[in-house]
């Protein structure tokens, strides 16, 4: 089962856009995915530059409205992820666990939707398409 590993820091929302984790943060987190690595369980992940250097794509009345970063009035600001590959949720809040984060750090622990997860006439709507992706 494939999970993703969101890593949401508070505070992130206002940070500068030239804003850098310490040397020792980045030494800790290193050692983190090398252990995932190790493991065998990583598929990918990466880091994201902070939200004033980003932009929200927004549908709202049915046409797209940009807004640029920061983002002061969120409440959650997505800081980077890590997509794993693990037998259940159970191990992957167990990686989560593990990850050297600070205090004013959440990992939320999402599951990822593969097409066998949903009903047959779902897939059926989606078509050959979505069985190649």
């Amino acid at each position: 089962m494939r999970f993703m590993l969101l890593m949401i820091p508070q505070g992130y929302e206002t940070a500068a856009a030239d804003a850098q984790p310490s040397v020792e943060q980045v030494e800790a987190m290193t050692a983190y995915n090398n252990a995932l690595i190790e493991a065998g369980v990583l598929l990918g992940g990466e880091g994201l530059h902070p939200p004033a250097t980003g932009a929200r794509v927004s549908f709202a009345g049915g046409k797209p409205k940009v807004v640029d970063g920061p983002f002061p009035e969120a409440k959650e600001i997505l800081g980077g992820y890590w997509m794993i590959d693990v037998a259940s949720r159970e191990e992957a809040i167990e990686w989560a666990k593990r990850c050297p984060g600070s205090p004013n750090e959440i990992i939320e622990v999402r599951r990822v939707q593969e097409f066998e997860d949903f009903a047959p006439e779902l897939q059926a709507a989606a078509g050959v398409e979505a069985q190649r992706s």
